[in-house]
């Protein structure tokens, strides 16, 4: 048992030794709400909302900033971003997905449409997913 735990610490890199995580940039040099290289800013984003127990699926278009109500929940979009060179690829959106009278949200993060199992919903009803950003 002892030689498995040397060999492995010998093959991982740093496993047995501690690691430094030192931040290489300040905080206040960090550019905030800023897409990342080779992003462009969406206007709004077109969502997908699925009732699970009627199982009827619904497109919600919205744009930045907008609210939607979707059944009892409410859907609003912060943010969508999505490839400059090829805007039809893929989206990312800032989601933010709030039932009526709770006060905490219950989903609120990024979603990206090829992987939206990634970063779902976790809802006993509803299902959201994003499917694309609007550039209009």
């Amino acid at each position: 048992m002892i030689r498995a735990l040397v060999l492995i610490a010998a093959l991982v890199p740093g496993l047995a030794a501690a690691q430094d995580f030192t931040q290489t940039t300040p905080d206040d040099q960090i550019p905030q709400d800023e897409p990342a290289k080779g992003l462009a800013d969406g206007t709004g984003a077109m969502l997908r909302g699925l009732d699970k127990v009627s199982g009827i699926a619904s497109d919600i278009n919205l744009n930045v900033g907008q609210s939607v109500k979707y059944g009892f929940i409410k859907v609003t979009l912060r943010e969508c971003r999505y490839p400059a060179d090829d805007p039809s690829s893929d989206a990312y959106a800032y989601v933010t997905v709030t039932e009526e009278d709770k006060p905490q949200p219950d989903f609120s993060g990024w979603m990206i449409a090829s992987s939206p199992a990634l970063s779902a919903l976790d809802h006993p009803r509803y299902d959201v997913w994003v499917i694309r950003c609007k550039s209009d």
